[in-house]
């Protein structure tokens, strides 16, 4: 079976990245863009809770609640912060259809309210399709203490600062072991 990964960046244009013409050396994404696609109409909200509600559902994000932050839900429609439960998402849709689903890093689709140890967990990245996840809730995280969560509860970080622990190389390492174990497991 192929593999699909999806890399979202936030708060970055086109011109940030070498293989988009950027004058700054990115090789890594480059090496991304040159074995797989690259859109370059993508329509994005320019706010990282709308743009991930639409990346997960192929829909509008105002059709999908989600036409501000999540962390600041309204009462008016298309802002309400909260993906319906009738909307179907692509890890759902994935995950029925026998592929597995891991999800990692930012997450930034639960409402303040919801972000407790005790839920509601429906849209946490479990509630919404994704098999496995680890990563941060909010729109954003120290990156030498973060409130990290690994699939419905919240975990301590596996080092801290002193032990040179840093929020960008623990998700990339946990998303090869993510990787790594669900291959060979397959």
């Amino acid at each position: 079976m192929t593999n699909v990964v999806v890399v979202l960046l936030d708060d970055l244009g086109f011109a940030q990245l070498g293989c988009y013409g950027s004058d700054v050396a990115t090789p890594a994404f480059d090496r991304l863009a040159d074995e797989g696609l690259r859109y370059t109409r993508f329509h994005v909200t320019a706010l990282c809770s709308p743009t991930r509600a639409s990346l997960l559902t192929g829909r509008n994000h105002h059709a999908v609640g989600m036409g501000f932050l999540a962390d600041m839900p309204t009462t008016d429609p298309g802002y309400t912060g909260r993906i319906p439960p009738d909307v179907p998402t692509l890890p759902r849709l994935l995950r029925d259809a026998g592929w597995s689903t891991l999800a990692v890093g930012k997450w930034h689709l639960v409402p303040a309210g919801e972000r407790t140890p005790a839920g509601p967990f429906d849209r946490w990245p479990l509630g919404l399709g994704f098999e496995r996840y680890y990563g941060f809730l909010r729109g954003d995280a120290n990156h030498w203490a973060p409130e990290l969560v690994r699939d419905n509860g919240y975990v301590e970080p596996p080092a801290g600062p002193g032990d040179g622990y840093h929020l960008t190389e623990d998700l990339a390492d946990e998303a090869i072991r993510m990787v790594t174990a669900q291959q060979q497991a397959a």
